[in-house]
């Protein structure tokens, strides 16, 4: 098995790192060190971290699987902890992984020049005036919806549908809906701009394309933890991507027993 460690640069994540080196060393027969092309990649240290390991591997993304390893409290995306660097190596030694996959956002930007980009998210996507408010009209499928005025507009998976879009009010979706669910960011709602004000849900087959109505006004386009500030967008569209993401669970966490554990806490009192 190909194996890359993916860490932040903490020196708790980094010790954790290096244990695990060594647990694995002492099994070269089944294990090799490959950062260039792994064929499972651990991350360590938070869900920030494992949304960096992503994009790292995304042109790679239908050949690896991910494990997560939190050093802190448990995150969404993991299924280890640090403590638990053994039981980890023995599940890779003995263990058959079962591969859970979660859908992902595809954004495609067209700037103002013509050029294009598409750009994979983990987690959501975001767009946010730098000063005064943004001023949008929102298309599903090319049909008029609604025009925004607010804050900003956020497109989130259903696994980033616990970060972000849960923090503005948005709703927690179990991931094997394939879908998209936009989001309003403190929403202005008078004569001229009317939004529904509460969040969307869209299938895989629709597209929600986001038109600023000032093509000149400063923006920040987030896609994760990466964010680009411009003027020159003319449109952003959001749907879900035909890639996936994998990961490798040798002992799977039910997604809603995740959002417990993350949200509530292990006992629930009567």
């Amino acid at each position: 098995m190909r194996i890359s460690i993916y860490q932040n640069k903490s020196a708790r994540s980094q010790k954790v790192s290096d244990n695990l080196k060594i647990l694995l060393s002492e099994h070269k027969h089944r294990f090799t060190f490959d950062e260039i092309n792994p064929e499972v990649v651990i991350s360590i240290g938070g869900d920030g971290t494992l949304l960096s390991a992503f994009q790292k591997y995304l042109d790679q993304i239908d050949q690896v699987r991910f494990v997560g390893v939190h050093t802190g409290h448990l995150g969404f995306y993991a299924d280890w902890q640090e403590f638990e660097l053994d039981e980890l190596v023995d599940s890779l030694l003995q263990l058959q992984p079962q591969t859970i996959k979660y859908p992902l956002l595809e954004s495609i930007v067209q700037y103002s020049d013509g050029s294009q980009k598409r750009v994979l998210s983990m987690n959501e996507a975001a767009l946010k005036q730098i000063s005064g408010t943004l001023a949008a009209d929102v298309l599903i499928d090319g049909e008029l919806f609604e025009r925004f005025r607010g804050d900003g507009l956020t497109a989130a998976t259903p696994t980033g549908s616990t970060a972000y879009n849960k923090a503005i009010g948005g709703a927690v979706m179990n991931p094997s809906l394939a879908s998209i669910q936009l989001s309003e960011i403190a929403s202005i709602n008078n004569q001229v701009f009317r939004t529904l004000g509460s969040p969307l849900v869209v299938g895989p087959q629709e597209v929600i394309r986001v038109v600023p109505l000032k093509a000149d006004n400063e923006i920040i386009l987030s896609h994760d933890h990466l964010n680009e500030t411009t003027d020159q967008i003319a449109w952003v569209e959001f749907r879900v991507a035909h890639e996936q993401v994998s990961f490798a669970s040798y002992r799977h966490t039910p997604f809603w027993r995740r959002v417990r554990n993350s949200f509530i806490g292990d006992e629930v009192v009567d």
